[in-house]
């Protein structure tokens, strides 16, 4: 009788812990964090050097996405180090800018740091950490997979690399350009704002084209919000059924 039983498929290679760690996507996510730590010891001192290394390593969020699908070196490990540096460089800056557009207080006639900056550091931060947590509750791969959404804006965001692209640049570039054009650290944010938009320049342009695209991502981030928080009550719903 001829032996008819496959042969067994040979046993793949493991893969060591240290092989993720050295995707050429996660050292570049580790030189982002070393470009953010030099730009943010010297941003007072130098701020052209902070915003050139600002900029770069944000750029890099890009190149390193590219090189995880170019080598397949996609992981887990690299998503979440890209998130977490995203969201820290972004926080720091948000704080930088509070301490240089200051609100006067009259009735306590005192400058507080800028409540609108720490306010959208609060947004950013429990909107991406809702997003990811429903993400995981849910059981999908990416924090990106919204197909399933009912809110087309939220869909068009994340379906769309392009859109998503000009909303992040554009948040970038205009809280890089606010802390150039800042002369002091007791700026009123509204008259730079309206000094520079008023002024008719290339400048002008920038700013206001990036105020557009800024605005749609703080709309997404509290539709992110409410949307995350809507899949953590429904999870707690349904296991209470299933009891």
């Amino acid at each position: 009788m001829a032996n008819t039983s496959k042969p067994r498929p040979k046993p793949r290679p493991k893969e060591g812990k240290l092989s993720v760690y050295l995707y050429i996507p996660n050292i570049i996510g580790y030189v982002r964090v070393l470009m953010n730590s030099v730009a943010f010891a010297i941003c007072f001192s130098d701020k052209w050097v902070f915003s050139i290394l600002y900029f770069i390593s944000f750029v890099c969020d890009a190149v390193d996405g590219w090189c995880a699908r170019k080598f397949n070196q996609v992981s887990t490990f690299g998503a979440v180090l890209d998130m977490v540096t995203d969201r820290i460089s972004t926080a720091c800056l948000l704080v930088v800018l509070s301490q240089v557009y200051r609100q006067e207080l009259f009735v306590l006639n005192s400058a507080k740091p800028g409540f609108v900056f720490l306010s959208l550091l609060a947004l950013d931060i429990s909107s991406h950490w809702l997003q990811m947590y429903s993400t995981f509750l849910t059981g999908k791969t990416s924090h990106k997979d919204v197909k399933d959404s009912t809110n087309w804006l939220f869909k068009a965001y994340y379906g769309n690399r392009m859109f998503m692209a000009y909303c992040c640049v554009s948040c970038e570039v205009l809280y890089i350009i606010l802390f150039l054009i800042a002369k002091s650290q007791s700026e009123s944010l509204v008259d730079v704002l309206l000094g520079t938009l008023q002024r008719v320049s290339p400048l002008s342009v920038l700013v206001a084209l990036s105020l557009f695209g800024w605005a749609v991502k703080q709309l997404v981030n509290v539709i992110q919000m409410k949307t995350a928080a809507d899949v953590c009550v429904l999870y707690d719903i349904e296991k209470k059924h299933k009891h």
